[in-house]
């Protein structure tokens, strides 16, 4: 398995690729300066089989960079490496085609974690990013919009969108990048159950995909009142 690394620090890169080895046997790392130095890398060596690319790069920024692999590169996974894990930026790298975003702060077991997951199809975000527990902290309104500027939408939650409680379980999960398999067993259903309520939550976000559910979950400030069941 190859593995190609896109960022500007040479001793980032370095510490990635020795946290990597233990994701697969005989694990090879690639390693790019920034998107130009990439793009030669992968019309000189071929096609990685997976690529993490920083958002902060030189030249070609990360996210206009992660465009380009993927209309590329359409069959290739990307994830986003980035320092930078506010909510617009997470949205912004989903819209562009990212399978994943791994904040920098995270550990190497997280990392690790979130790589597999997306080797195995599924979509990896920060926790917090969309999924607000009912225990968060109060905090203060929002100041008013300024005269001409739409003050943004409240937040939903899932019945307001007309689904059942075992429905808003199956979101929850899915926004997690969890498969149907991994749903099923951990909601005891049936896959064709967990497929049957996946069409349901799409219909009512009006998306085909589960990248498109994330995106819209994210844009409407979804609130999952209490956890999914265990």
């Amino acid at each position: 398995m190859k593995v190609l690394l896109i960022d500007d620090h040479p001793l980032f890169r370095e510490g990635v690729a020795l946290l990597l080895q233990p994701l697969v046997e005989g694990l090879q790392t690639w390693e790019a300066g920034s998107c130009e130095e990439a793009f030669d890398l992968l019309a000189r060596r071929g096609s990685a089989d997976l690529v993490l690319i920083d958002l902060g790069l030189p030249g070609i920024t990360g996210l206009e960079g992660l465009t380009r692999l993927r209309q590329q590169h359409p069959e290739l996974p990307v994830v986003v490496m980035s320092s930078s894990d506010d909510k617009d930026t997470v949205l912004a790298a989903l819209d562009a085609g990212a399978m994943g975003f791994i904040p920098k702060s995270s550990t190497s077991q997280v990392m690790l974690g979130a790589l597999r997951l997306i080797l195995a199809k599924g979509i990896y975000l920060p926790p917090s990013v969309f999924l607000a527990a009912r225990s968060a902290p109060t905090v203060s309104p929002p100041p008013a919009a300024s005269p001409g500027v739409s003050a943004p939408p409240p937040a939903r939650t899932p019945a307001d969108l007309g689904l059942t409680p075992r429905q808003a379980e199956v979101l929850h999960l899915l926004l997690q990048g969890k498969p149907a398999k991994l749903i099923g067993r951990q909601l005891n259903l049936s896959l064709s159950t967990v497929k049957a309520h996946t069409s349901a939550v799409l219909r009512a976000l009006n998306v085909t995909t589960r990248t498109q559910a994330v995106v819209a979950a994210g844009r409407m400030g979804l609130r999952f009142d209490e956890p999914a069941s265990p």
